[in-house]
């Protein structure tokens, strides 16, 4: 069965002590707002760019060096996981409902469920 995927968010992973000056950064550079999730100070957003793509910033654990990933959206995680490890990605960790993987290069990268809702809707390719 088909399902659908995209390359939707691209996360700032900032541990602690970089966090705020880091979010104040890239709002400053993007001119983009922050807009603080009021239930979880782990997460942040600057908003949507072109074609609904996401800039998110994300607070990270003490020691963790500073770093960027991508989130995949999709409709069936399963079938992504799947398609992605056809073409040399690897499983790093369950996250309990999306995967943590790394590319062939080492590149970490996330599948997680549709969080775009209609931006996932217009943008996303269908994978046979």
């Amino acid at each position: 069965m088909p399902h659908r995927s995209r390359l939707a968010v691209l996360l700032i992973d900032l541990p602690p002590h970089l966090h705020d000056r880091g979010q104040q950064f890239w709002s400053a550079a993007t001119g983009h707002p922050v807009g603080g999730d009021p239930t979880d100070d782990v997460w942040s957003s600057l908003g949507s760019f072109a074609d609904g793509f996401h800039l998110e910033v994300q607070r990270t654990g003490p020691g963790t060096a500073p770093r960027w990933h991508v989130d995949i959206e999709t409709d069936d995680v399963h079938a992504e996981v799947a398609r992605l490890e056809a073409l040399g990605a690897l499983r790093m960790a369950d996250m309990g409902g999306f995967w943590q993987m790394k590319d062939p290069s080492g590149l970490l990268f996330c599948v997680v469920g549709v969080q775009t809702g209609e931006q996932f809707d217009r943008y996303a390719t269908t994978w046979p």
